[in-house]
């Protein structure tokens, strides 16, 4: 049984190597910072000894910094430690077969130490241990991600050489649901739409959005490890086709003064047996479990910014008027607000609107599923909806630096007794080598400012 019919079984997969259909096979789990690391195989070797024994890589793979220099501070990996190595572990749920590249399929991973013993650190890892407590407690998670990205003329390389800076995004206006916009740039967003619906994705649509050159293409909603999964998959192939069209585009939080690329997040709740638990048919409003899950997200919402916002700059984001939150509230329908509630009966669901388009999807579905359970298991109250404008209503707002968020993060006991102890010093030492990062650097804003008049 696979995920859907374009998910392919390992007979099936077996069959296409067999035919000559298939000739290489990538193997990948998701790092830290969200990105597919792994190994390109022959699918023959995948096949004769991958399946049976398995492959490994370096431990160091969980604890580099986003240029993948090897940093201090991680218990599970260092110089000290030898630099050993995890075991990937096929997930034969995952296989999908990669359109855009010849001959090419592709297997998820998760991450086990030589003993088998899991790497509880690894982002898989975390949400599969927040769907076990929901499991425990009767419920199935559902989400869905709603991710942003800016597409820009420049190649990758030519974007490098200019660091950066004048870079030609491929709309030059405003393009929010311009049809014509869109068009514009219609053989991209094809390419990718087409893809991932090969690759087994459920494909909504494309449309536009308002910074220069912005765009999202949506996808339903599924099993949160599905999600996470098929998020993965999508940033890298959405990258890849932007390369193969002599194009570049980023998922960074912010990267002008314009609108920043956001990550909104929906989930919901579903008993075990497909039940709907957010809803009361009865009565036509929500249920009191639904209530307590909203309230606990935002309870919890300074303890798990961290994962929200893992980046020095997912904060340049947070900023009045802009459509992203500030505001720790929740509203109905209400787009300033931090939680947004919509739709109704097996349609209810929560918007988080505080990730980015850096967010982890692993990390932040999992750091949902720990705040809403949290308030399931405390029977917390949720507050009354914010009407009107959430940037002005002088309520608690969301940690406003990556220091702050990493101060909350790693001092919440909530977060310790959800994730565990291990769980959160390592990323709380992943923002540590952030800062210290940032901290050190020299920056453009600074050189203009100061070069001459200081």
């Amino acid at each position: 049984m696979t995920r859907n019919d374009r998910h392919r079984t390992l007979h099936q997969l077996t069959a296409a190597i067999d035919a000559g259909e298939v000739d290489t096979v990538v193997v990948a789990f998701t790092d830290m910072q969200g990105r597919l690391q792994g190994k390109r195989l022959h699918a023959r070797y995948f096949l004769d000894v991958v399946v049976g024994h398995g492959t490994e890589g370096c431990n160091y793979l969980l604890g580099v910094d986003i240029d993948m220099n090897t940093v201090a501070g991680y218990a599970i990996t260092s110089w000290d430690r030898g630099y050993g190595d995890m075991e990937f572990v096929l997930d034969l749920d995952t296989i999908r077969l990669l359109t855009h590249l010849p001959a090419t399929a592709m297997v998820q991973c998760d991450l086990v130490w030589p003993d088998h013993a899991p790497v509880v650190q690894s982002p898989r890892a975390v949400l599969k241990a927040q769907t076990a407590r929901a499991a425990e407690l009767g419920y199935a998670a559902l989400s869905g991600t709603e991710l942003e990205f800016i597409l820009f003329e420049d190649t990758y390389e030519a974007a490098r050489d200019a660091r950066y800076q004048g870079l030609t995004p491929s709309n030059q206006y405003n393009v929010d649901y311009s049809i014509l916009g869109t068009t514009r740039v219609e053989p991209l967003l094809r390419d990718i739409r087409n893809t991932m619906y090969a690759a087994g994705l459920n494909v909504e649509g494309a449309k536009g959005e308002c910074n220069f050159g912005q765009h999202e293409i949506g996808f339903l909603y599924d099993d949160v490890l599905v999600t996470a999964d098929n998020h993965s998959v999508y940033k890298t192939v959405a990258k890849e086709i932007a390369a193969h069209h002599g194009k570049s585009l980023t998922f960074m939080a912010k990267f002008n003064e314009r609108e920043g690329n956001s990550c909104h997040v929906h989930l919901s709740l579903r008993g075990q047996d497909g039940r709907i638990v957010f809803w009361d048919d009865a009565t036509g409003t929500r249920s009191e479990l639904y209530d307590q899950f909203v309230a606990g997200v935002l309870a919890t919402m300074p303890d798990f910014t961290l994962l929200y916002a893992p980046n020095v700059n997912s904060y340049k984001r947070f900023a009045a008027g802009s459509f992203a939150p500030t505001t720790i509230a929740w509203g109905e329908d209400n787009r300033t607000c931090a939680v947004r509630l919509v739709g109704h009966g097996a349609g209810a669901r929560m918007e988080n609107r505080v990730p980015g388009g850096d967010v982890n999807p692993y990390l932040a579905l999992a750091a949902m599923l720990a705040g809403g359970l949290h308030g399931i298991e405390k029977g917390l109250a949720l507050e009354p909806p914010l009407e009107g404008n959430a940037y002005t209503s002088g309520r608690p707002q969301v940690p406003a630096t990556l220091l702050e968020a990493r101060n909350a993060f790693h001092d919440s006991a909530i977060a310790r007794a959800a994730l565990g102890d291990a769980v959160v010093d390592h990323y709380t030492n992943m923002a540590d080598v952030e800062l210290a990062a940032f901290g050190a650097a020299v920056t453009d804003w600074e050189l203009v400012r100061s070069f001459e008049r200081m």
